[in-house]
């Protein structure tokens, strides 16, 4: 190509990235997209590999649909063993292509498929006879091809893509036969800049935002509690909770356990087999046995409450032992609230956590024993 017009595409190229630092008012569908790269010709053409430029004005009709009015120009030197060996072939265009690109608009990286039509002007520089005396003449192509873009911010963008050119050239060759055919496809490999005017890629509008009435104060927050618990939603980090929740100060639903506090068990009881609750009851039993009843009293009062029975030990005894006594000692409670009339489907369990969830130390006898529990956990 002549030098003067690379100078000029890399000009414009440098500028529209300097036109990034400036802030626009205005949004803009419309762009310009300079590139550069290599034609790979149709090895039929004869002549050899040269630099492709362009420069297209495009428009974003849609978020993923661009199209692009594109002015390209090639030299090519032909090859060594062709009959003009020494001379230069020149190939302008003119064409519209469309763009459609995936995903969403505004993000990095966004691949896409293209295709289009348009014409080339094929003139020979050396002005060599051809044939019937013609040194140039227009022929219709059509291109096809993908590539992929990626968005430095709103005003530019780095495209780069490959695609198939066929021309119906019957100007740059001196004779046709079957062997040399009238019409080449050739291989272009650019890229490029996307400069766009005021703005980036077409952009789903933004949802209007509601004002407040005239003379209203501003609504916050801390004014509003959508999900009716009682926290409002400033400080609500469990936005949606159903209605009626038990909720704590952040708005997250509370554990409700009934440990069943005073009814703890002797060393290593229940044993295996054991039935009979209050023989594995720490003294007094009386009151061990009170408590159970304050809690069937309780279940009865409040028949939409369901509880999860679970036992646990102290840290005396291995692992696998503890487990197997810490579902005994859940059991054992389990069958004593079915027994006093609470009925089955009420009641999820017995399950047993062995020692791995202790209230006390386990240094001293007092702690241990707190440890030896059965708690009722509200589901």
């Amino acid at each position: 190509m002549k030098r003067n017009g690379l100078f000029a595409l890399i000009a414009l190229a440098l500028g529209g990235m300097t036109a990034t630092a400036a802030q626009a008012e205005d949004y803009s569908n419309w762009y310009i997209a300079p590139r550069v790269g290599a034609v790979i010709p149709d090895s039929d053409r004869e002549t050899d590999s040269s630099l492709f430029t362009g420069l297209g004005l495009g428009w974003w009709s849609t978020p993923n649909l661009a199209v692009d009015f594109e002015w390209s120009l090639n030299d090519a030197d032909f090859e060594n063993d062709s009959a003009r060996n020494g001379h230069e072939w020149e190939s302008v265009g003119l064409g519209v292509s469309a763009r459609y690109f995936f995903g969403e608009a505004g993000t990095a990286w966004r691949p896409y498929v293209m295709g289009g039509i348009g014409a080339l002007r094929h003139a020979n520089i050396s002005q060599s006879q051809l044939p019937e005396g013609r040194t140039h003449g227009w022929d219709p192509m059509v291109t096809a091809g993908g590539g992929i873009q990626y968005n430095f911010g709103e005003r530019v963008a780095f495209r780069g893509e490959i695609a198939a050119r066929y021309d119906r050239d019957n100007n740059s060759r001196q004779y046709y036969t079957p062997e040399h055919r009238m019409g080449f496809t050739d291989v272009l490999v650019t890229g490029g800049l996307v400069i766009n005017f005021g703005g980036g890629e077409t952009a789903p509008p933004d949802k209007p935002i509601k004002q407040d009435e005239p003379g209203k104060p501003p609504t916050s927050c801390r004014d509003l509690d959508d999900d009716k618990d009682g926290v409002n939603n400033c400080d609500d980090r469990c936005p949606g909770t159903s209605a009626g929740t038990n909720v704590g100060p952040d708005g997250c639903p509370l554990k409700v356990v009934i440990d069943l506090r005073g009814v703890n068990f002797k060393f290593d009881r229940p044993k295996k087999g054991e039935k009979n609750i209050a023989p594995t009851l720490q003294e007094p039993t009386a009151e061990s046995i009170a408590i159970l009843d304050q809690a069937v009293d309780a279940l009865q009062r409040n028949p939409d409450v369901r509880v999860e029975v679970a036992g646990h030990t102290d840290a005396v005894g291995t692992d696998e032992y503890n487990q197997g006594l810490s579902e005994r000692r859940a059991r054992i409670v389990y069958d004593y609230l079915t027994s006093h009339g609470i009925d089955a489907s009420r009641l999820s369990g017995p399950v047993g956590f062995g020692e791995s969830k202790p209230i006390d130390t386990n240094d001293t006898k007092e702690g241990r024993a707190r440890n030896r529990r059965t708690e009722l956990d509200v589901q």
